[in-house]
């Protein structure tokens, strides 16, 4: 039976009554985390990340606002407040004080789902007042367009998803229903959960291959050497390589001089590189950073398609120069280079980009890691010093790329900035990718 470390966040009420279904399945150990404001959500987070295999949020905000972080990478979930969650709120407003469905404000929902949800159960009316948002959003925008509502007499009470939205409101005096978490609705994310976590168990198994190559000369400190020292260095750097290999359950073969491979699973590099992030720490890899020129990290459903993989992973580190360690998936994405601020992931096989590329001359590659560092940078604008970087190529290099994105219509030069000022003035572009 697999074991899943769920962290459960939300608001007071709704995590109680989300955990209290949780523990009722042995395959989850819930970590329950309380919010009280939704700025501090990444505080409270962050330093349980290692300690969590994946998360379920009580409500699409929380949701929204750690997934746009792009802190995480583990299988994000929320419970959504529909179907049973809605009835039971409405037929609260109406026992308790007898109001219609066009007299309440509703947020969070999307008219049409609302009206769906209605028709569902025969109720007719209007639905006027609904306050929808695709992303985060704060308590005191929610509360205000409520509150403006109900000042006007255009509402008798709110229907609200948000918790501290919920809490402002009644100090506001405004009549307000919290709509909560409906058990069959938990239940259903929470199979969920465990499906998903019974894949990445699979997934976790395939045969991961590592390709490195080893500069056994880096640890040699005077310049008169013979022969039988680089025979030492050597058998020293594969002694450090086999007790690394251990540590990932792995088998070590040399493929040439200087060349080494380990195959081992997929789970036990992802430990090993934090979710494939950094390199390993010192005292993981026995110490052999320096003499580790390139590495290659392949994953695949065959030993063979992972070693094709690792072979395109260490070549694709080799264009980043000592040092670098790169990965490529069962899917063809590539991530890398891992623990550096450059690190992006990308694919190679996108129709969209392939068309783009016939429009510019530029290969499907450069287009997919633009788009990469543009959905890291969180914006479309971008200037040739910083796609150099992230690139790893020569400026001009990156004022080509960009240049003919904007000859084939797909950039733009939005401004000029001119961080030196003896300098030439840099251009800024925007992309439409």
């Amino acid at each position: 039976m697999i074991r899943i470390r769920l962290g459960i966040l939300g608001a007071d009420d709704s995590l109680n009554i989300i955990q209290t279904i949780a523990q009722e399945y042995k395959e989850l150990d819930c970590v329950p985390v309380v919010y009280w404001d939704e700025s501090e959500i990444m505080d409270l987070i962050r330093p349980l990340l290692p300690k969590v295999d994946m998360w379920l949020f009580s409500g699409q905000v929380p949701y929204s606002i750690v997934k746009e972080s792009g802190e995480v990478d583990v299988p994000l979930f929320y419970v959504p407040h529909t179907g049973a969650s809605l009835y039971r709120t409405l037929l609260q407003a109406y026992y308790e004080r007898q109001i219609p469905v066009h007299q309440l404000s509703f947020d969070t929902y999307h008219p049409s789902e609302i009206e769906r949800l209605l028709e569902e159960v025969g109720i007719r009316d209007p639905v006027e007042y609904v306050k929808h948002y695709q992303g985060g959003i704060s308590a005191e925008e929610l509360a205000e367009y409520h509150y403006t509502l109900w000042k006007q007499g255009k509402i008798k009470a709110a229907v609200t998803c948000l918790r501290t939205a919920h809490l402002e409101l009644e100090k506001l005096g405004v009549p307000v229903y919290r709509v909560l978490p409906a058990r069959a609705t938990v239940e259903s994310v929470v199979q969920m959960i465990i499906r998903t976590g019974e894949m990445l168990d699979i997934q976790n198994a395939q045969i991961a291959v590592q390709m490195m190559e080893v500069d056994s000369l880096s640890a040699l400190t005077t310049e008169a050497f013979s022969t039988d020292e680089i025979y030492k260095m050597e058998m020293k750097v594969t002694e450090k390589l086999l007790q690394y290999a251990k540590k990932i359950q792995g088998s070590l073969k040399c493929a040439g001089p200087g060349r080494y491979v380990i195959f081992t699973t997929r789970g036990a590099l992802k430990e090993m590189t934090d979710q494939y992030k950094t390199v390993p720490a010192a005292d993981e890899m026995e110490h052999i950073h320096d003499e580790i020129a390139t590495c290659g990290i392949g994953i695949g459903r065959t030993a063979y398609e992972a070693e094709i993989h690792a072979g395109k992973a260490f070549l694709h580190a080799k264009k980043y120069g000592r040092g670098a360690w790169m990965v490529v998936f069962d899917d063809g994405t590539i991530a890398g280079p891992l623990g550096r601020a450059e690190r992006i992931h990308y694919s190679l096989d996108s129709e969209e980009l392939q068309q783009l590329s016939q429009q510019t001359n530029l290969s499907v590659a450069t287009l997919s890691k633009l788009r990469a560092i543009l959905r890291k940078l969180g914006k479309n604008e971008i200037q040739a010093h910083e796609l150099a970087r992230y690139m790893q190529i020569l400026p001009r290099s990156a004022r080509r790329i960009l240049k003919e994105l904007e000859d084939g219509g797909i950039a733009e030069v939005i401004g000029e900035t001119n961080p030196y000022p003896r300098g030439r003035p840099r251009k800024v572009y925007r992309i439409f990718l």
